[in-house]
């Protein structure tokens, strides 16, 4: 199961986002409170300080204002001094009067007499004096490092500026009374935040409980699992969402049960096709290919997946992915060698969304090799049996037209020709008859009456029998096993196979020749020899001298009455037996049919 960091998880997300905006909104309410609060406590400080200062400026206006005679001993200065020297008050440091002239005429403080008669340095005195506005403005005390309040307040009479009333008060009380507040809201705010914290990841957790089940499940079915259920822990709509998620759960489990198992069946289906099958994405390149497939086109899966349809079936040159798509006829693959012809058929079918969106295209591969030689095989067929039938046909009709012109009546050439018609005609029925016989043959219409026959003394009989007709002078040599070999086979048609076989070798062999018999034996077979001296077939003709009206020398088979079926039927009649039959020849040096029959040697050495 794939981790989520601790930061991109939904539970600290939430309980983040839930205290910051606690947090937001007690700092927004605690910056408004120490605002508010420091504004309303120097507020206060400041109204206090007017209220004991009106009196002061009252006094100090009406000396200011007082005519006074020469000889009297108060002068301005000592009547001024006497009036702050009577006032006294905790936060106000000192009081000062300073004349229009910016001269100090008297203070409170008694440390400070020595400044009475001195000019007065302070900028907020001068700008007080030349605005006639009352200014205030909070500066450090160098001394004891407190905060104070500085004023300077004009002593206007009508519109003349008699004087500046100067105080100094100590407001250091407020700022920490003002700091206490914050201290004691600080802690208040720490406090409601730590409980908030442990509320929002409370309430987180009854949230994200289910989101996180849901997403453990959600990641247990992308790998397959959909036994695992989401609880339930109330009805409200995350409970809601967790009833639709476990019904979701079920609908997707049915649905990927349906789903492999349609899967398996596509594959079972597939692999068990003896068609080819391909399939192709959007731009052409495979993406599904079965074994059959493979096999008929002699690649591995790798080399094929990935790679363009056009490039694997070989023709790139002639089709480009977007021409197939509108291909409807199937499509010829020649693979054929000289040795070997192999020829597949290939369909194509695409498949498409209800869009018309093509996704690809199926390709069905059929090996139409066998039907290819099969279809050739009868046109050949054809061809050859109308070309046995037509020449003796037109012989016959030749000889029949002109015994029907007269030639009857020469006693001469009249037997002559019905001699010839009499031959033509034989050899017609005897390829009829062998033609009759190989489609028994092919359909598999006939049965083989087996019987045991010691093969040595069955051989030696057809042997004898050939060679006490024969008209040539052509010497038989026996090469035969002193072993009695039972075998077991259908006479009759055991006889035909030999006599085909030694019939031609008896065409074929010249004057002086030999002509060669043998058997051998395994412990599964005995393998019989036919050999002899004549002609001889070309090393690209061997394997065709067992296919239907194949001749080496065709003009000699046809003058000695042959109907180029015998080795044709021999290999079926020897095929029927289970056995194998073939053909070993050099050309000029004659030809050798080799055939074999299924035997079996008992352990105890005797016949079976």
């Amino acid at each position: 199961m794939q981790k989520v960091g601790f930061f991109r998880s939904i539970h600290v997300k939430f309980v983040l986002i839930y205290v910051m905006l606690i947090l937001i909104a007690m700092e927004i309410i605690g910056l408004y409170f120490a605002r508010e609060l420091e504004q309303n406590m120097k507020s206060n400080f400041t109204t206090s300080i007017d209220d004991r200062m009106s009196l002061v400026e009252f006094s100090v206006r009406e000396e200011m204002m007082k005519k006074r005679a020469a000889d009297d001993p108060m002068t301005l200065e000592k009547s001024l001094q006497a009036v702050l020297s009577s006032f006294k008050s905790e936060d106000i440091n000192e009081v000062r009067v300073i004349n229009a002239g910016n001269i100090i005429l008297a203070t409170s403080a008694l440390n400070n007499i020595s400044m009475v008669g001195q000019r007065s340095a302070d900028d907020i005195v001068r700008k007080s004096n030349a605005s006639k506005t009352p200014y205030d403005i909070i500066n450090l005390d160098r001394k004891t490092g407190n905060r104070i309040l500085v004023r300077a307040t004009p002593i206007v009479v009508g519109d003349e500026v008699k004087g500046i009333l100067y105080l100094e008060a100590n407001i250091e009380k407020v700022f920490k009374q003002i700091d206490e507040v914050n201290r004691i809201l600080a802690g208040g705010v720490a406090v409601s935040l730590s409980i908030t914290i442990i509320l929002g990841i409370l309430i987180a957790q009854t949230m994200t409980r289910p989101i996180s089940d849901m997403r453990r499940q959600a990641q247990a079915m992308a790998k397959g699992n959909f036994s695992r259920k989401v609880r339930v822990y109330g009805n409200d709509e995350m409970g809601q969402l967790a009833i639709a998620f476990n019904h979701l759960t079920n609908q997707l489990q049915e649905s990927q049960s349906s789903t492999e198992s349609e899967r398996r069946k596509l594959a079972s289906v597939l692999e068990n096709m003896t068609d080819g099958v391909i399939a192709t994405d959007r731009k052409g390149r495979v993406s599904l290919i079965n074994d059959s497939a493979l096999l008929m086109l002699r690649l591995t899966r790798d080399l094929v997946l990935n790679r363009p349809i056009s490039s694997i079936l070989g023709f790139e040159q002639e089709y480009a992915f977007e021409d197939l798509i509108q291909v409807k006829e199937s499509i010829a693959l020649d693979f054929s060698t000289e040795d070997q012809p192999y020829i597949l058929r290939a369909n194509f079918s695409v498949t498409q969304r209800e869009t018309g969106f093509v996704n690809g295209l199926i390709v069905v591969l059929h090996d139409n090799t066998e039907q290819e030689k099969i279809d050739m095989e009868r046109r050949e067929f054809v061809s050859n049996v109308s070309h046995e039938l037509r020449t003796p046909l037109t012989t016959m009709r030749s000889y029949l037209e002109a015994l029907a012109d007269g030639a009857w009546k020469n006693e001469e050439i009249a037997p002559s020709f019905l001699h010839v018609t009499q031959t033509e005609t034989e050899r017609m029925i005897r390829l009829v008859n062998d033609l009759l016989k190989l489609s028994r043959m092919d359909s598999r219409d006939y049965d083989l009456n087996k019987e045991w026959v010691e093969f040595n003394y069955f051989f030696k009989s057809i042997i004898g029998r050939f060679e006490f007709s024969k008209s040539q002078e052509v010497q038989f040599i026996r090469l035969l096993s002193s072993s009695e070999l039972f075998v077991e086979i259908d006479t009759d048609k055991m006889t035909q196979v030999l006599d085909n076989i030694i019939s031609n070798a008896l065409k074929y062999s010249p004057d002086g020749g030999d002509i060669r018999f043998g058997i051998t034996m395994s412990e599964d077979f005995i393998k019989v020899m036919i050999s002899d001296d004549g002609m001889g077939i070309p090393q690209a003709n061997v394997k065709r001298i067992f296919d239907r009206f194949y001749r080496a020398d065709r003009a000699r088979s046809r003058a000695m009455g042959g109907t180029g079926l015998g080795l044709a039927i021999a290999r079926e009649m020897i095929l029927a037996h289970g056995g194998e039959i073939w053909a070993e020849s050099e050309e000029g040096k004659g030809t050798t049919i080799f055939f074999t029959l299924p035997f079996e040697l008992q352990e105890d050495g005797e016949w079976g």
